[in-house]
């Protein structure tokens, strides 16, 4: 039976490792990253994957730096006929991926060469793709730069955030999978270069990317708050005070008020200004502080002036 060594890391790669055990692999490893402090008492807390694996009894390693030599070896000594990677978080020793007599597979969020990197479901938002899908390839010392094996695509619809948008993605990710894995050991598939003029990244999002930019179109905007929601959620200023929103609407603008301005409110929303004929009505929103609520909550409690700029001030 053939061996196999999966590394992932968070709730994406949990339904690609049930997948491996579903179809009756010898999963002799599970190589996930350390624990880490969570929540207000900085309790230390399990990665996903890890989780995953001890309900199986499947031993789990958590190096912390793969590339170290003490550390790869641990996982050489499990004698892996293949490697399967979904979201592990470290960059793979060369003495790795050689190793395996199948090689070291990855599943990835994106249709390669397309979005390269750690927020590929986040990027295909942001840029407003209509679809974006699974790549799973060979995996290389260049990030996200391997042969293509197979591929699926996923449609993206117009309220999918990350969070449905993941979700779909992982569950489609241990499909094909547990349809690539057969073919590959069967050898009945050709590796595909990826076109490297063709490659885009979406690199992890920085904090100053989550601060929405009124100037943008009304369009851009509703993209850009669904495509940090859940995590790690858009942000405005109000008179000062950060505001993390959670969601809007895209409406026709009444007027031509400057971008970020308040011109209106309702029952339901705060409509604000942006780039174009399009603006947004902000429906839930977390001001600095406080929970997480609908516009109508917020609105009960707390007066906003009309006219009003949003994102002028620095944050506190």
């Amino acid at each position: 039976m053939v061996r196999i060594v999966f590394m992932g890391t968070p709730d994406f790669s949990v339904p690609v490792l049930q997948q491996l055990i579903h179809d009756g692999y010898d999963v002799v490893g599970v190589v996930t990253q350390p624990d880490k402090p969570k929540g207000r008492k900085r309790e230390l807390t399990p990665p996903p994957v890890k989780v995953e694996a001890e309900k199986h009894g499947i031993p789990v390693l958590q190096p912390t730096k793969i590339r170290e030599k003490e550390q790869y070896e641990q996982v050489l000594a499990l004698k892996p006929d293949l490697i399967v990677t979904a979201a592990f978080g470290q960059i793979l020793p060369k003495a790795l991926l050689e190793a395996p007599t199948y090689g070291c597979i990855n599943v990835h969020a994106s249709l390669l060469p397309e979005l390269r990197g750690g927020a590929p479901i986040h990027y295909a938002i942001l840029q407003g793709k209509t679809k974006t899908g699974i790549t799973i390839m060979y995996m290389v010392e260049k990030l996200d730069a391997g042969d293509i094996l197979t591929q699926v695509e996923v449609p993206i619809a117009e309220t999918d955030t990350v969070g449905t948008l993941h979700d779909k993605l992982s569950i489609a990710g241990a499909k094909l999978l547990s349809e690539t894995i057969p073919l590959l050991l069967a050898g009945k598939i050709t590796p595909i270069p990826q076109e490297e003029e063709k490659a885009t990244f979406a690199y992890n999002i920085k904090r100053e990317q989550e601060k929405i930019d009124w100037m943008k179109t009304g369009e851009a905007i509703y993209n850009h708050i669904r495509g940090l929601n859940p995590w790690p959620v858009a942000y405005t200023t109000y008179e000062g005070q950060v505001w993390k929103i959670w969601w809007g609407e895209k409406i026709p603008a009444q007027g031509h008020a400057a971008p970020g301005t308040i011109i209106a409110t309702d029952r339901d929303g705060i409509v604000v200004a942006t780039g174009n004929e399009t603006a947004i009505k902000i429906t839930e929103l977390q001001p600095a502080g406080k929970k997480r609520m609908s516009a109508e909550q917020f609105l009960l409690g707390a007066g906003v002036t009309i006219g009003t700029k949003l994102g002028d001030d620095d944050e506190n």
